[in-house]
């Protein structure tokens, strides 16, 4: 049996920790990486890193590597990569599943604005505060670039590329995160507006918790759907056990 692990996540490196140890022997598992992030964690068994270009590209590798099972288990904001994978899974006729963890689900307390997109998220923010809590990722930056009279704070894993916010302040950091750390960063810099997606997971949770604690708003972005007919697991635990079923 060869498994495609598309990775990148905690829950992906999970995962292929217990498909390693899970499969029997001359199984193979592949973890591909998008190649995004300078340094990752790599995962245990066979790591390719790049894409694949396209659907069709990932249809041939597919083919190929005689691949039998296929695992979505890319971040949740990485939408053209499960949109490719559902496409490529069904014209190699490769069973096909997403990992995707729970997405936060908001609590007493919280002063939580859902948006749509970036742009949506860059128009709200005028009204809720000065000093922005920007924990979106290196990516997407120009939505929020011509916002010149408010302050960011942005917190990525790698230095950030293209435009960017005139008044911005870089932290390069990698979760996760603790209540404390979060509160400290607020207090310090006086943060008066959190900017987040709706990653979901515990990693980097704790910054909702300092949020309402302190009782400023939060604009989550909300995270697109998984392509439309393809099956969805919660938790590794749970992608091994489909895969299971797969096997008989």
């Amino acid at each position: 049996m060869h498994v495609l692990v598309l990775g990148g996540t905690t829950e992906a490196r999970r995962l292929a920790e217990s498909l390693v140890e899970a499969l029997p022997a001359g199984a193979r598992v592949t973890s591909s990486l998008a190649g995004r992030v300078a340094s990752p964690k790599l995962p245990p068994g066979e790591v390719r890193v790049g894409g694949f270009g396209g659907a069709d590209g990932l249809a041939e590798w597919l083919r190929t590597h005689r691949v039998d099972a296929l695992i979505d288990a890319t971040h949740p904001f990485a939408g053209t990569i499960s949109f490719h994978a559902a496409s490529a899974a069904a014209a190699a006729h490769v069973p096909l599943l997403a990992l995707r963890r729970p997405g936060w689900v908001p609590v007493d307390g919280d002063r939580w604005h859902p948006v749509g997109s970036l742009d949506e998220a860059a128009a709200a923010l005028p009204t809720l505060g000065r000093r922005v809590f920007l924990t979106t990722g290196r990516m997407g930056l120009a939505a929020f670039a011509g916002l010149d009279s408010l302050w960011f704070l942005m917190r990525s894993v790698d230095a950030p590329e293209g435009p960017c916010p005139a008044r911005m302040e870089v932290l390069l950091d990698r979760g996760p995160f603790t209540l404390d750390g979060e509160r400290e960063l607020i207090r310090r810099h006086r943060l008066d507006v959190l900017v987040t997606k709706d990653s979901g997971g515990d990693a980097t949770a704790p910054k909702l918790a300092a949020a309402r604690e302190t009782g400023i708003p939060v604009v989550v972005v909300r995270r697109p759907p998984v392509p439309e007919g393809v099956p969805v697991a919660a938790t590794p635990e749970a992608a091994v056990e489909w895969l299971a079923g797969l096997r008989g």
